[in-house]
């Protein structure tokens, strides 16, 4: 079976790649530098195993490629990520060049994109020809105009020095607590997406199945099933409802024993496991239904410029390699963008606790606003 069109050519192999402005091509519209090179723009925000994550595989990509240069540009969370989008989209609006040729964001990002215009231009197994190793359900909602290149999840953390009856379903995990009072947490879900997942997830877990993909507000209507569960599990939780600050804020109290079972991002905890900031006693799995989770996505601005977008495009296929995805594993912790089946099977068994999916959160907006309600009815009782 041919796999990932020559993987080990491909090194050379194009993927996606944020990039930092070219000076030279970008700004003045040029398709090379001085150099004779093309030099493309990736721009990505977000933790600092990201930043690092960049920082391994674009000069990896550079030495396969020696007529491309990527300039990154790095945006640490919480520090403005979005103007990125805000620059592409003016760019856009004045027909000028926004200097941004990759672009790491969101499934919100993408929607903002198809809804302002083309923004961001289609992506098929024809000018990245790697797209079809990608895992098919990370494909659905990006519209053909992203590649879904990792993903991390929400799962359950626990102590299995201290947990002998260990919840395979949501009802059975909100009984747990009920039974162990003081010995869950959840983290504050203004301040982490385990906490928020675990809230979003109990107040939609009353809700039918599609319920996750409806983006109209009157459903906020039935919400108050899950609430009046959230706040009959108040009591029951860390300190009689003591609500940690971000998703570290758990993970350190299930650490020093402060409780024994908490939700956890999976490459966070992974990774604290591998390194050791966790105990050996820690352990992972995936309830049914389950937490949320979903693909980090790359973008190509749609710019005029057609060498760039051709060595963008090239980035993105080599993103998408083994030798890649096999950083995103080993480096990241995260969850590989291409098909399972496509990985050794010692690759396959490293994430063989956390391999029970996930349901990806389509309701934009409600999402701050279930935040919003979690503050007013939960954190103030």
């Amino acid at each position: 079976m041919k796999i990932f069109n020559g993987v080990k050519q491909l090194a050379a192999g194009a993927i996606i790649g944020f990039s930092a402005l070219s000076l030279v091509a970008c700004s003045n519209g040029n398709e090379a530098d001085a150099s004779g090179k093309t030099e493309i723009s990736l721009y990505s925000s977000g933790s600092k195993n990201v930043e690092e994550f960049w920082e391994t595989v674009v000069p990896m990509f550079e030495e396969e490629h020696d007529d491309i240069d990527v300039k990154f540009v790095f945006v640490p969370s919480g520090t403005g990520g979005q103007s990125t989008m805000d620059r592409i989209l003016a760019a856009k609006e004045s027909g000028n060049d926004s200097e941004v040729d990759i672009y790491e964001g969101s499934l919100e990002d993408i929607l903002r994109g198809k809804e302002t215009g083309d923004i961001f231009y289609p992506l098929t197994s024809h000018n990245v020809e790697n797209l079809s190793n990608v895992q098919e359900e990370n494909l659905a909602g990006a519209n053909d105009l992203a590649v879904p290149y990792r993903a991390s999840s929400v799962v359950l953390a626990y102590n299995e020095d201290k947990v002998t009856d260990v919840p395979d379903t949501a009802e059975e995990l909100y009984q747990w607590i009920k039974d162990h009072p003081g010995r869950f947490a959840y983290n504050d879900p203004t301040t982490g997406g385990s906490g928020s997942s675990f809230v979003l997830t109990t107040v939609y877990n009353q809700l039918e199945d599609d319920a996750m993909n409806i983006q109209d507000e009157s459903i906020m209507e039935d919400w108050d099933q899950g609430f009046d569960l959230l706040n009959e599990l108040g009591p029951y939780m860390y300190q009689e409802g003591v609500y940690p600050k971000k998703n570290q804020g758990t993970l350190d109290l299930l650490a020093n024993g402060e409780v024994d079972m908490i939700p956890a991002w999976s490459d966070m905890a992974l990774e604290q496991i591998n390194k050791g900031l966790l105990p050996e006693t820690i352990k992972l799995k995936q309830i049914q239904p389950a937490f949320t989770g979903g693909p980090a996505y790359l973008m190509l601005a749609n710019n005029d410029d057609q060498e760039r977008k051709k060595a963008a495009e090239e980035f993105l296929n080599y993103v998408l390699t083994l030798d890649v995805q096999e950083i995103v594993m080993d480096q990241m912790y995260g969850y590989p963008g291409i098909k399972w089946d496509l990985l050794s099977e010692e690759d396959q068994e490293k994430f063989a606790d956390v391999m029970d999916g996930y349901r990806i959160f389509n309701g934009g907006e409600l999402g701050s606003k279930l935040t919003e309600q979690w503050q007013k009815e939960v954190a103030a009782q």
